[in-house]
């Protein structure tokens, strides 16, 4: 059983997930690819469409990475637990998060401008030439470190100390497995169990519980690293050259690598909604029965049709 403050974050990925899947994979890549003139080549789309593309994108990161850093505290800190992992807690955090990641993202309104092209013949939004060259390069270089450089540090960062100490706590036997002894005096609390003066062993249900959220954590933060590697690479490296570099020409393997790069990434947003419910033993009991009542309908639907099949035939 999720405890409601994973229950709230949970349910803000995975609407921020959804303005993902809208703004950048609906609204600006396949309008783009299946329309000759996008309606965001104009304005005021031009101008705004930065703003919730990156907006939507910078809050389903970082809500990753709050997430993160809320099961940490939950699994290794007692003291911060009843303070920081509650659900008022929780509702103050995703607030923040919706609220600055669309405030970060303001800039991109004056960095963008539609001008007509002559040679496409139609209109495009490109960078604006009235805005100065260096406030171009420091809004992608933040917006890069934004997205991408610190989510993967942090992440890591506590994925590992986390683990590490699952691990240090996996080192304890359970008390059944201490040999017998005059001197161990044990005793059996709700909380915890105590053997050997110093050793506090916690019990199975709180062991298993510590596990689902092991489960969980690693399985959201490690899929959004895992997915999201390959672009943060290729943008940092399109972002650090000087060479100018045309972005539609794929037989260079770099335009290659980044388009399959943002594909990963956006499919993260995808597959996110999914692993959230399968970590979940009820999630999985339920898809299980759903299918076996589906066979079951299919089924009753198909003997009586080859029962007449054949009743015709003979």
């Amino acid at each position: 059983m999720l405890s409601k403050s994973s229950t709230y974050y949970l349910m803000a990925m995975s609407v921020a997930d959804t303005g993902v899947l809208v703004c950048i994979v609906v609204l600006e890549l396949v309008v783009k690819f299946h329309s000759e003139e996008p309606f965001w080549a104009r304005q005021p789309w031009c101008s705004v469409r930065d703003l919730f593309t990156y907006g939507s994108y910078n809050c389903s990161t970082w809500l990753v990475v709050v997430f993160t850093a809320e099961r940490f505290l939950a699994i290794n800190t007692w003291s911060l637990r009843s303070r920081l992992c509650t659900p008022c807690s929780a509702l103050w955090a995703i607030g923040s998060i919706f609220l600055l990641s669309h405030l970060l993202a303001v800039p991109h309104i004056w960095a963008n401008a539609s001008e007509y092209k002559q040679q496409l013949g139609r209109w495009a939004c490109v960078y604006s030439a009235q805005v100065p060259s260096r406030f171009i390069h420091s809004l992608v270089g933040f917006q890069t470190m934004l997205s991408y450089i610190l989510p993967f540090l942090i992440i890591i960062t506590l994925n590992g100390l986390t683990l590490r100490q699952i691990s240090i706590c996996n080192r304890i036997r359970p008390v059944r497995e201490l040999p017998a002894s005059p001197a161990s005096v044990v005793t059996t609390t709700t909380t915890t169990t105590t053997t050997t003066p110093g050793l506090r062993v916690a019990p199975p249900l709180l062991r298993s519980r510590r596990r689902k959220s092991v489960v969980l954590l690693v399985t959201v933060s490690m899929t959004f690293l895992m997915l999201s590697v390959v672009r943060a690479v290729t943008q940092i490296i399109l972002r650090t050259s000087d060479s100018e570099l045309e972005r539609y020409d794929y037989g260079g393997p770099l335009n290659v690598a980044a388009d399959m790069g943002t594909m990963l990434c956006l499919s993260n947003a995808a597959v996110n909604m999914y692993l959230y419910a399968a970590t979940q033993t009820r999630f999985r009991q339920e898809v299980v029965t759903c299918a076996k009542h589906g066979l079951s309908v299919v089924k009753a639907c198909l003997i009586p049709s080859s029962l007449v099949t054949s009743a015709t035939a003979q």
